[in-house]
């Protein structure tokens, strides 16, 4: 893999010998409050890229050159720096070292080295190239900048993410191209050549914030360019914590087929969580969501050339909320911060979460019984631990079996106090030893191949899960804790190996597994204290020297320096590198076309894709233990007259209960010759019954068996080509998920285009313990997992058939008297499934089609007698079939005669509707449209120029048929080319205008009013002002060397009789345009622009000589309506008329009225007649808004 870059345009590309993965920043912003973390707040909007994922030959990588001559591993995504300059980076990984290797084919790489590529600009391009180093950290301080010596004159220019780059480049981050890290070998398919990116665990998925907007682009791609894109692997996901592997020679090696050939391997992976991640005394306890600080998972795997042992333990710090301050020894006080009852929640949430992930829980408490602080601590942990609803008893005499949370006060310093030394702490074990037989551990065959090569296949050979989890603190989880944890992993692999009939390992064998954990506990100490962990020299080898007692001394002196002056730095750069920085915000990546083309194509599914009616029959049977013989008839219930007129079914699910004796033995592990001698006599039967009928004969798809429980699908040849992703699983919820008499089996498979899931559970027995079996379900529906995280719940089609023991609420002597009368209607009434389901306490938006046949139990075996024993059980409807899905139709729901057990078996037929697409068709369809909208946005869209006017529209298109696209940053839809709209608003009434005070933004909280009456005086109007109606009143006639004044302009009409056709005022979306200042009205403009107000100032003063008056004044013509509205002044229609010669100069007395006249304008300049001193302008009154 090569990285890229083009100057200009800036852009960066990854690639492949096949594909290229092409970004480029955009300058428009995407203003998204979720594009960041909950604990960020966006200001402005948020980064965007463009991206394009295409075959190399398609682009034009002419104008690329390489930057770094390294090849890059992959990339760990895309980050921006909180408070910067919004620059966007894109993090590769250029370094690595394999360390571990968990099966052939399954590496673990840890990450050595990364670089931050600006997509933004070039300026720091060149602090990658100088260093001859390219990870140097020796110089950096706490907050990772360097402070080393530089060269003269060179500009300082510390790289933005330097922090970043120390941090990743620290040797505590891992990754694997060839499996899914995140999660244990229990939970993830065993198959699969790439890693399912949308089913990586988020809580130990340290670079989730930077690769999310990059998973998120990959879910919008077609199936095609996912695969192609996940096998370019340039996608990375990263875990922090610990990862190695030891090899064990194949002669000493326990549990190996042969003495030969590739050695055994044992693996030791650690998984930090990142929920509450930080440094020691910055995160300590938990928070309101359940997550504790140091959380870790670690598993111990060991594999051979025939079987892969896994064992999984956690620590973490004590589920409270507490505090400790750092400082010296004696001053780390510790506060416990919430009361009981207000951490009671956060509690439960820890507990329901680790229970639901890994069952029952055992915790180990290391903290002292002496101390203070850590007693207050402990006495609050273990009273949480007693009132915890996991604890409470479900039925009388079960209490045991049903306590899935217990714990164990194990003072470790004084157990430790002797002369035996920490070699004393193995006396935990008598403690813990039960608990570890019960809780198993994970164990699947592997097959043998050439050479000694092997292909693991442990997704079809399971042998045992993990049904339990050991939980392990003490203050930090670090010391005391990486060595008890130890000591649990060594009893889990000798418990493993004495139930493999192995003989005691060598001394070797356990000295490789003291390592690894040593390794381990150093690893995690330096993550979290900032040194290695202290008693790793008794962890190594068992032993404690002094100097391992000198070297603890020393660390715990760096820890002190270090948690007191250099934890604040590196908390802020984990909290970056995992974007909870306040106001840190995701890359919103965006594929113009692709992103188009795949909405256009869910659009328009009816052109590529039909309906097509297919018939499903599912039918259940509990077996009371019965062998297969060749004098059982099955083909009365898996063929009766009353489907043969029907189809004949294209998928069949057969499932079985108590297929085997549910004795001790079976139930810790499972026989699966019996479900073969079953599937034989089914296979058999049905293929009889199609030769009769003249169909395609059925085929095995796949079964599979827990315990006593079975499921077997049967499909007919001719409808294989359209069935594909067949999986299985099953989910244990016997004795708390321990044990396999109780549980669940599950296939899925889909038909066409719908997926179909069928799954078959033996759920909990008792009359009254109706709430244990809706507690099975729950924990099946969430439980039971497929590949790729894929739930039950998570098809379109789903169909459960089983021994459900839901019984019938009344007493036996009434149901048995309704089942004479054949009262069935009753006696569903009171069935305790569908009370239930009614209630939504168990199967919610599941439908059951009512039961038409009598209940199913219990019968006296051969006859048709319910249960006449001492016990004389209550008829029940135990075997049941619920449905989901709006494209099921179900014809058939009844019962078979078949006697030989205490069961009746059940069958229903179904008719569905399954989708069926044409993929040429949709090829066809997909190709139009590529080629339609590169017509409209270019060929390639991150790999073109600059960005474009119409490039702020990409993405912005219509949601519907008929609708304008949706706005952007440069368009909006509601303007048209861009010119702000037009108001038609009116002021309520003559003479209001916008109120000045009022806030900018219109949906801010205010007590100001829209609109303000201005009041104007009574003045006569020589202009076409809207707000004054009196007529205007003239000068008095003129001397004999006068000529008699113009008459008056028409009368201006009134605002409220103005033609329609008046432009409207412009609206604006920030501040309403002021109104005219009524210090300035422009009756009064002066030649030389003098205001009123300044006349007014100066009315004290001496007037200026008296002007002198016009001896011909020139016609003044009546102003039109139009020019009135346009608010053309008079003034500027007088100066269109040619200039006059000066008039002769003569005085004029102004007349006394009421009002002061208007004096007559001068032709030319349009000056303001005065009178004399007696007149000045002592009664006009400025206008003022009220």
């Amino acid at each position: 893999m090569k990285l890229f870059i083009r100057d200009s345009p800036r852009a960066i590309a990854l690639a492949t010998d096949t594909h290229v993965l092409i970004l480029r920043h955009s300058s428009a912003s995407v203003s998204n409050s979720n594009a960041g973390s909950s604990t960020s707040i966006p200001e402005g909007g948020a980064p965007r890229c463009i991206v394009e994922f295409s075959p190399w030959e398609s682009q034009d990588m002419s104008s690329y050159r390489s930057l770094t001559s390294m090849k890059v591993q992959g990339t760990l995504g895309l980050v921006t720096i909180a408070g910067g300059t919004g620059d966007v980076f894109l993090c590769v990984v250029n370094s690595s070292s394999h360390v571990a290797t968990v099966r052939p084919g399954e590496t673990v790489q840890r990450i050595l080295g990364v670089e931050f590529h600006c997509l933004t600009t070039s300026n720091y391009d060149y602090l990658l190239n100088e260093q001859v180093n390219p990870f140097p950290t020796d110089s950096l301080d706490a907050d990772g900048y360097d402070h080393g010596p530089r060269h003269t004159g060179e500009p300082i220019l510390e790289h933005p993410c330097m922090a970043l780059k120390k941090l990743l480049s620290g040797g505590s981050f891992y990754y694997s191209a060839d499996f899914d890290l995140t999660k244990r070998l229990q939970d993830r398919p065993a198959s699969g050549s790439t890693v399912a990116l949308e089913s990586l665990d988020d809580g130990f998925l340290w670079n989730t914030f930077m690769i999310q907007p990059l998973v998120e682009f990959r879910s919008r791609l077609s199936d095609r360019e996912k695969e192609s894109l996940d096998r370019s692997k340039i996608l990375t996901s990263a875990i922090r914590g610990f990862a190695a592997t030891v090899t064990v020679p194949a002669a000493s090696s326990p549990a190996r087929m042969r003495r030969e050939g590739f050695p055994s391997n044992m693996t030791l992976i650690s998984r930090l969580s990142c929920r509450r991640a930080g440094t020691r005394f910055n995160a300590r306890g938990v928070d309101d969501d359940g997550n504790v600080a140091n959380f870790v998972e670690t598993e111990t795997i060991f594999a051979t050339d025939s079987l892969v042992f896994s064992y999984v333990q956690c620590r973490g710090s004590v589920p409270i909320f507490w505090e400790q301050a750092s400082g010296l020894p004696g001053q780390q006080k510790i506060t416990i911060t919430r009361s009981a009852d207000a951490t009671k929640p956060a509690f439960d949430k820890h507990f329901d979460a680790l229970t639901k992930a890994y069952g029952d829980v055992f915790v180990v408490n290391l903290l002292s019984e002496e101390k203070s602080s850590e007693v207050q601590i402990t006495r609050r942990y273990f009273g949480h631990i007693e009132g915890s609803p996991l604890n409470h008893v479900r039925e009388k005499g079960q209490g045991g079996e049903h306590m899935q949370l217990r714990h164990l006060n194990y003072d470790f310093h004084a157990q430790t106090r002797g002369p035996n030394g920490y070699e004393a702490a193995s006396g935990i074990r008598r403690w813990i030893e039960e608990a570890a037989v019960g809780f198993e551990y994970f164990l699947a065959q592997e097959t043998g191949g050439e050479e000694g090569r092997r292909q693991s296949v442990a997704g079809a050979n399971v042998v045992l899960e993990q049904s339990g989890l050991f939980r392990t603190n003490c203050l930090d989880c670090l010391d005391r804790t990486n060595l008890v944890q130890t000591i649990i992993s060594q009893l889990a692999v000798e418990i493993f190996l004495r139930q493999q009939g192995e003989r005691s390992p060598t001394s070797d064998f356990w000295a490789r597994h003291g390592t690894l954990w040593a390794d381990c506990g150093d690893a995690l100490s330096k993550i979290y204290a900032g040194t290695g962990a202290l008693k790793s020299s008794f962890t190594r080898s068992g032993k404690m020297s002094l100097a391992g007692a000198l070297a603890d001394v020393r660390k715990s002196a760096q820890r002190l320096y270090i948690n007191n002056f250099e934890d604040k730095g590196r908390q802020g750069t984990i909290d970056l590198l995992l974007g909870r920085l306040i106001g840190q915000m995701a890359v919103q990546l965006m594929d113009p076309i692709n992103d188009w083309v795949m909405a256009e194509l869910t659009r328009r599914a009816g052109e590529y894709s039909a309906k097509e009616e297919i018939s499903i029959f599912v039918g259940t049977f509990n077996l009371n233990g019965k062998a297969a013989g060749p004098e059982d008839d099955l083909s009365l219930w898996l063929c009766p007259e009353v489907i043969q007129t029907l189809p004949a079914a294209d998928v069949m699910g057969v499932a079985f209960q108590e297929i085997v004796n549910l004795d001790v033995q079976q139930i810790m592990s499972t026989d699966p010759h019996r479900r073969s001698a079953w599937e034989e006599e089914v296979r058999r039967t049905l293929n009889a019954n199609a030769r009769d009928r003249g169909s395609d004969e059925y085929v095995l798809l796949r079964g599979g068996q827990l315990v006593g429980a079975s499921l077997s699908v049967f499909v007919r040849s001719s409808v294989l080509p359209f069935i594909k992703n067949v999986e299985g699983a099953v989910k244990k919820t016997g004795m708390s998920g321990m044990a396999g008499n109780k549980g669940a089996v599950a296939i899925r498979m889909d038909y066409a285009d719908t997926s179909v899931c069928l799954v078959t559970a033996h759920l909990a027995a008792g009359f009254a313990n109706y709430e244990e079996r809706n507690q099975d379900y729950r924990t099946i529906a969430s439980g039971l997992r497929f590949n790729r995280d894929r739930s039950i719940e998570d098809h379109d089609t789903v169909i459960w058939a089983g021994d459900f023991n839901y019984r019938i609420g009344m007493e036996n002597e009434r149901a048995r008297m309704l089942v004479k009368k054949g009262d069935v209607g009753t006696l569903y009434e009171n069935d305790q499934l569908n009370l239930q389901m009614v209630h939504g306490r168990t199967f919610p938006f599941y439908t059951e089609k009512t039961p038409t046949f009598m209940p199913t139990y219990k019968y006296n075996l051969g006859t048709d007698d319910y249960d006449s024993s001492e016990k004389a059980r209550i008829p029940a409807w135990c075997d049941r079939i619920v449905t989901r899905g709006d494209n099921l139709r179900q014809l058939v729901y009844d019962t078979a005669p078949l006697k030989f057990s205490d069961h009746r078996p059940v069958y229903g037929y179904f008719q569905c509707t399954v989708s069926v697409t044409d993929q040429s068709k949709k090829d066809k369809i997909s190709g139009e449209l590529y080629a339609k909208r590169r017509v409209t946005i270019g060929s390639h869209t991150a790999a073109k120029g600059d960005e474009s006017d119409d490039e702020s529209l990409l993405g912005y298109d219509s949601v519907e048929p008929g609708l304008p696209p949706a706005s952007s940053e440069k368009r909006k839809w509601w303007l048209d080319n861009g010119m702000p709209a037009k108001s038609t608003v009116k002021p309520p009434g003559n003479g209001y205008t916008p109120n000045l005070s009022r806030p900018a933004n219109p949906f801010s909280p205010t007590s100001e009013p829209d609109w303000v009456k201005v009041d104007r005086p009574d003045l006569p109007s020589r202009t076409a002002s809207a707000a004054s109606n009196a007529p205007r009143k003239v000068a008095p006639p003129p001397t004999s060397s006068q000529v008699a004044p113009p008459p008056p302009p028409p009368r201006v009409k009134p605002t409220d009789e103005l033609p329609d056709n008046r432009v409207h005022l412009k609206q604006t979306l920030r501040k309403p345009a002021p109104p005219p200042k009524p210090s300035k009205p422009t009756l009064l403009r002066s030649e030389s622009n003098q205001s009123t107000s300044s006349l007014a100032s100066n009315r004290n003063s001496v007037l200026p000589e008296p002007r002198r008056v016009l001896s011909r004044p020139p016609e003044v013509q009546p102003r039109s309506v139009s020019q009135a509205t346009t608010g053309s002044s008079i003034d500027r229609t007088i100066q269109k008329s040619p200039p006059q010669p000066p008039p002769p100069r003569t005085v004029r007395r102004a007349v006394e009225d009421d009002n002061p006249p208007l004096p007559p304008r001068r032709p030319t300049n349009g000056l303001m007649d005065e009178g004399g001193p007696e007149q000045e302008l002592s009664d006009w009154v400025p206008l003022r808004p009220k």
